[in-house]
């Protein structure tokens, strides 16, 4: 687009059953929802058996979870047997005292009755949120002795508190563990409870707390409360925010494996940590790669107990900061991948609580099994190249064909027509990072053919133009040397989608100018996009067009220019008028660039249309210092304020408060202005 401005212990054999890759979290699959209710009342729904069950239904727990003790073999919850949908407490209740295994799917605001109420969980249980929508209100869960396999994922467990701070008389947790075992406690919204969030207590073990937000609470997290030491415990890539104490406190833990976790407390709130991480008694802890954020204390230890730090960063803290003593090797009980400890605050901000992705389906039961083609570029697969593969996929193709890439650099332009739906293009390897598909078009570069340049779309290193296609776990990158090659348009996009229904995640979209183009199949086509977990780079109008986009619990990082000077814009739309445009949610926007230097966005009307509505919504979102007090911008003579362009409850130093140019959505507005509008009736799977 062309830039329009001025220039654990003694037991038996221990073997991991998967093993963590923190980047590529599990996506929704593949089935829908059945129609029979049966003896399920009416607020349950029945559907299809655990060998058909989507992704999430099946998920198994890393870290001490996964091991086989105790006579379980990891931690798999209730994907033995059946799925039901309940939104009802007395059908939550009765699935989840079951002595069946289920995979209970709650899709609705259930409130406990009495408050403080905890369901009393049995074995072989999956209790997972529907997306977003799973809330958990007045109380919680309760695993009491013996009982294990049970996952907790994806919920929302919040507010029953009591208006006591530290309440002695109300022992409302949001999940509860007293002699439990193989327990896995996944991407949760734990907050604002009468007492802890989470307790972990009377030899609890083989536990896996992982991609949890953790907030507004006394006490969030406590471990131990016994005189054995037999608690194994595996703690990752938790965001512990605004809590003040127990951090979590561990407490005569065996093993108690702690990495890649945020603990932040936030200046001038009416909350202060008394203290982060503590090991007590005999705990044994390895601390790695996390991140303290304004805690005070952060680590501490009894005399009696262990910490063995490794990696951490700490901005901010003060006081009490230990370690010392011998703990243990984690991998000698599982394999596990760490991220950076620099991005774990955004990587967390992005990644940790309810994701949509999960409990959600919407394809046919009876949906025909993907097709995989493989691709290496050391030619060990079917296809050397990406394209190869795409060319290999039949035309009109009526069920879904996986790409799959193994790690490498591919340089190449891949293309996915529009008269190939149905196409997954999916790194294989650990990260996003070990596949990289990049080239170095630019919009004024000349066609080998003599038949002009590529122009803005013609550059992107990969174009998605095919219905319900999806490109996950890799990196694409346009590296057009804009420096020296300043003779000639530098638009450079390295994705471009061109289609309705399209999911991006897990990703690395790295450019400068127009790095991420999102258009639909033509002006009166709907096109809408869904790009999750994924970290975007550009400075310049980078990402923009006229679909219908949610850029959700991601990470924008802010680039410089080619001369090395801060400035640009994050979003340019181009709406068509009744249309949502760009929706920016629960993501971070950061970059090592100039305080002040950045807009938001602008209003892209091509050509001059004044038919168009631009529209940008950036909401609950994390602004660094490097976007402008006003940030929204004009671009072609055009107002912004005549177009479509608010925020709503973001965070961080480069927030602002409501003003003429700065408008916020009120809490009406933003009701209608969620994912889910944007979406409409399409719900992202895996499928």
């Amino acid at each position: 687009m062309s830039e329009q401005h001025s220039k654990h212990r003694h037991r038996r054999s221990r073997k991991a059953l998967t093993v963590g890759v923190p980047l590529a979290l599990t996506a929704a699959g593949t089935l829908a929802y059945g129609t029979d209710l049966g003896a399920f009342g009416e607020d349950a729904q029945r559907t299809a058996s655990a060998a058909e069950a989507p992704a999430w239904a099946t998920a198994t727990a890393d870290g001490f979870a996964s091991v086989n003790s105790l006579g379980q073999n990891g931690t798999y919850g209730g994907r033995d047997g059946e799925t039901v949908t309940v939104r009802t407490l007395a059908d939550l209740e009765k699935y989840a005292t079951a002595a069946e295994p289920y995979v209970i799917v709650v899709a609705a605001t259930i409130n406990m009755d009495p408050v403080g109420k905890e369901i009393k969980v049995a074995s072989d249980k999956t209790i997972v949120g529907s997306g977003t929508s799973g809330h958990i209100v007045g109380g919680g869960f309760f695993l009491g002795s013996g009982v294990h396999n049970v996952i907790i994922r994806n919920l929302t467990i919040r507010d029953s508190y009591q208006g006591v701070w530290n309440d002695k008389d109300h022992d409302f947790d949001a999940v509860q563990m007293d002699g439990a075992h193989h327990v896995w406690i996944d991407h949760n919204d734990l907050r604002h409870m009468a007492d802890g969030l989470i307790d972990v207590r009377k030899d609890s073990t083989d536990v896996t707390v992982s991609w949890n937000k953790l907030s507004q609470d006394n006490k969030a997290f406590g471990i131990g409360w016994t005189e054995n030491v037999r608690t194994d415990i595996t703690i990752h890539h938790n965001w512990i925010r605004e809590t003040e104490q127990r951090n979590p406190s561990t407490d005569n833990a065996a093993h108690a494996h702690l990495y890649n976790n945020f603990l932040e407390d936030v200046a001038g709130t009416d909350i202060t940590s008394s203290y982060g991480n503590y090991s007590r008694g005999a705990t044994k802890m390895v601390l790695e790669n996390s991140y303290f954020q304004g805690i005070n204390n952060p680590v501490i230890k009894d005399s009696t107990a262990s910490i063995v730090q490794r990696g951490n960063v700490f901005s901010g803290t003060s006081g009490r900061n230990e370690s010392g003593g011998t703990a243990f090797d984690p991998k000698t009980y599982y394999g596990y991948t760490l991220d950076n400890a620099a991005d774990v605050p955004n990587l967390l901000k992005s990644g940790a609580g309810p994701r949509s992705s999960i409990g959600t389906t919407t394809a046919s039961t009876t949906a025909a099994a993907a097709t995989t083609l493989t691709v290496a570029a050391d030619g060990s697969a079917q296809y050397r190249t990406v394209q190869a593969a795409v060319d290999a996929v039949p035309v009109n193709n009526a069920s879904r064909v996986v790409i799959s890439v193994r790690p490498g650099t591919y340089r190449e332009v891949v293309k996915v027509p529009a008269n190939k739906p149905h196409v997954t293009i999916q790194g294989s390897g650990g990260s996003r990072r070990d596949t990289v598909i990049v080239y170095n078009n630019a919009a004024g570069t000349p066609k080998p053919d003599g038949s002009g340049t590529y122009g803005t779309a013609g550059s992107a290193t990969m174009s998605i133009q095919s219905d319900d296609s999806q490109v996950r776990n890799l990196t694409v990158t346009n590296d057009f040397d804009e420096a020296s090659h300043q003779d000639i348009a530098n638009q450079a996009v390295a994705l471009l989608t061109q289609a309705d229904r399209i999911v991006l995640d897990s990703l690395i979209v790295n450019g400068d100018q127009d790095t991420l183009e999102l258009e639909t199949a033509a002006r009166d086509r709907l096109g809408r996009v869904y790009i999750s977990n994924s970290y975007i780079t550009g400075n310049v109008d980078f990402i923009f067009g006229r679909a219908t986009a949610v850029v959700d619990r991601s990470v924008i990082t802010l680039k410089k220019r080619w001369n090395g000077t801060s400035s640009g814009y994050v979003t340019a739309p181009s709406t068509p008028a009744e249309r949502k445009g760009i929706l920016i949610n629960r993501s971070a926007i950061n970059g090592d660039v100039s305080a002040g230097s950045f807009y938001l966005g602008r209003n892209w009307h091509p050509g001059g249309d004044t038919t168009v509505d631009p529209q940008t919504t950036v909401r609950n979102t994390t602004l660094s210092a490097a976007i402008k007090s006003t940030p929204w911008s004009d671009m072609g003579g055009f107002s912004w304020k005549d177009d479509r362009f608010a925020e709503y409850r973001n965070t961080g130093d480069g927030a602002g408060g409501a003003s003429s140019d700065r408008p916020q959505l009120t809490d009406a507005q933003a009701a209608g202005q969620e994912v889910a509008d944007w979406l409409g009736d399409w719900t992202p799977t895996a499928s």
